[in-house]
């Protein structure tokens, strides 16, 4: 009878720790905004990036208004800098040191992200899903720039000489700096640290309760 005492107290301190390294969605925020322009318009609105799961893909849904008809160039950029507006964010994102690309390209930036389009009234709302970009580890975005550009980007397939570069999009009409919109304990994903100590513990938990139980028989 004690033998199987001992394997249920073990088998619960395993779930309730399993229950708290569950990792839970993590989501972040960027506000972007542009200059008035001469005929009063303005670019802004919410980009919001959800990641259920260490791992897993993140769903980036784009709501601007302000824009003109068309495609324009999408990115995540390096630096999360406004100090001189959008031109302070960096480059791409690019911690690979590879040419520019489409989201869908093997060879891509991390912060490519294609292009968004703008409907008949200036209006973008579109939710989409990037196999690339990560709101946890060491590449992460958290903190990093989003920069919308005039126009459409080439996806590193044109002839100009910022094709591979920067997909030659023009200038950089809207911008915004990504930040945690989750309210988290502990941050997810994270190697090493409580988490892994806790399904350390786990594992040890059911080996001692495993050898009490086989001495008590």
């Amino acid at each position: 009878m004690m033998q199987y005492l001992v394997v249920s107290l073990a088998l619960c301190a395993t779930i309730c720790s399993a229950a708290q390294t569950r990792n839970m969605p993590i989501q972040a925020i960027a506000y972007l905004i542009g200059p008035v322009q001469s005929d009063n318009t303005q670019v802004k609105g919410n980009v919001t990036f959800t990641q259920n799961d260490c791992g897993q893909n993140v769903h980036v849904r784009v709501q601007l208004e302000g824009l003109k008809e068309g495609k324009h160039g999408f990115h995540i950029h390096e630096k999360g800098d406004l100090t001189n507006g959008c031109l302070s964010m960096g480059a791409h994102y690019n911690p690979d040191k590879v040419d520019h690309g489409g989201p869908d390209h093997e060879v891509r930036h991390v912060g490519d992200l294609g292009n968004v389009e703008a409907n008949s009234t200036g209006i973008i709302d579109i939710t989409y899903t990037d196999q690339v970009i990560t709101l946890t580890g060491k590449l992460g975005i958290i903190g990093r720039g989003v920069v919308l550009h005039e126009l459409e980007d080439d996806l590193g397939l044109g002839n100009h000489t910022d094709s591979k570069k920067t997909g030659n999009a023009g200038g950089r009409i809207a911008c915004g700096v990504i930040g945690i919109n989750s309210d988290v304990d502990e941050w997810p994903c994270r190697d090493g640290g409580a988490g892994a100590l806790r399904y350390s513990f786990s594992i040890l938990t059911v080996i001692v309760a495993f050898i009490m139980a086989r001495s008590l028989d």
